[in-house]
């Protein structure tokens, strides 16, 4: 289990090359919601999410032989935008393997930072082009199974419980779990009576499939939110959620979508689907909690474009 301690490494190691998010109340999201809204903002990360930090945490735990061989990643958009970026800036040579389906931005972005971009089918083909180069010598940055990956992820939590004033409820959206393990980590260390809530989009529901089977399962997936998709959790990021986190709520794609906009109305950010699913979400969490409930919202990504939401709004009869 990632601890508050190797937290705390990951944060002094990639203090330069990273971003102190802000980390804001919301006045807008809280008339919204009914109840004290405050938002960390990773979007406004380098790259345009939370994956940097990871990202940057392994780079700079590679040997000088791990260097010279390069690195691979699998990603659904954003953990390739960051992977690509912050290799580039640290003279490192990589490959990342998207499903077709990622955002059109995401591709464009992580060739333009000079990564070999491999396409694939599907996620679960993504995952497994990324193994067979794994053993022919690539070193692989996994998006989540990695300790140190998940250590730089909870930077975000450990700024969160530095920055933020009382809350009661901390919102994190779950794709293969290495965001939410490592800000629960921080935070139960940091501010031990804040309850931790996941919340994955329908049709892209490894870490709930897996609290339901006991332990890492593979499931189908068929939701929009490609950076949500992950085949399956890994057991490292399972033990992490299953220990230290309430609840994994699930939501519609459609409620995702309507959160981006929500999102971009009432808090003026531009958000992804994967940060839009925390408003329905976090509705569910006041409705439980009821009367003193103090909300943080993890907003992790924003790398999508106004084509993107407004074609998805439109099918969803949202506008």
């Amino acid at each position: 289990m990632t601890g508050l301690a190797d937290i705390e490494a990951a944060a002094r190691h990639i203090a330069g090359h990273v971003v102190r998010t802000p980390t804001v109340p919301s006045p807008g999201l809280t008339a919204l919601l009914g109840a004290p809204v405050t938002a960390k903002l990773e979007l406004l990360q380098r790259t345009g999410s939370f994956k940097a930090r990871g990202a940057t945490a392994k780079l700079l735990s590679l040997s000088a032989a791990e260097r010279a061989a390069g690195v691979v990643a699998v990603s659904g958009g954003n953990h390739g935008i960051a992977l690509a970026v912050m290799a580039a800036a640290l003279d490192v040579k990589a490959t990342v393997v998207m499903p077709r389906t990622a955002p059109a931005r995401s591709l464009a972005l992580a060739e333009e930072a000079g990564a070999s971009v491999r396409l694939t089918d599907g996620m679960d083909s993504a995952f497994d082009l990324v193994t067979r180069l794994r053993d022919e010598g690539l070193t692989l940055v996994h998006p989540f199974d990695d300790p140190v990956v998940i250590a730089g992820q909870g930077t975000v939590g450990l700024e969160l419980a530095e920055d933020a004033g009382e809350l009661t409820d901390v919102v994190v959206s779950v794709g293969g779990g290495g965001l939410i393990a490592g800000v629960a980590a921080a935070l139960r260390a940091r501010r031990p009576g804040v309850r931790v809530w996941g919340v994955e989009t329908e049709g892209a529901e490894a870490m709930s499939g897996a609290l339901k089977a006991g332990g890492p399962v593979r499931v189908p997936l068929s939701s929009l939110v490609t950076t949500l998709s992950a085949p399956s959790v890994s057991q490292l990021t399972y033990d992490h959620v299953s220990a230290l986190v309430e609840e994994v709520l699930v939501v519609p794609d459609r409620d995702a979508v309507r959160g981006c906009l929500e999102l971009a109305d009432h808090a003026k950010v531009w958000a992804e689907p994967a940060a839009g699913c925390l408003l329905p979400a976090a509705r569910q969490v006041v409705e439980r909690v009821g009367d003193g409930a103090r909300i943080g919202l993890v907003v992790c990504g924003g790398n999508t474009t106004p084509s993107e939401i407004m074609g998805w709004a439109t099918t969803f009869g949202l506008l």
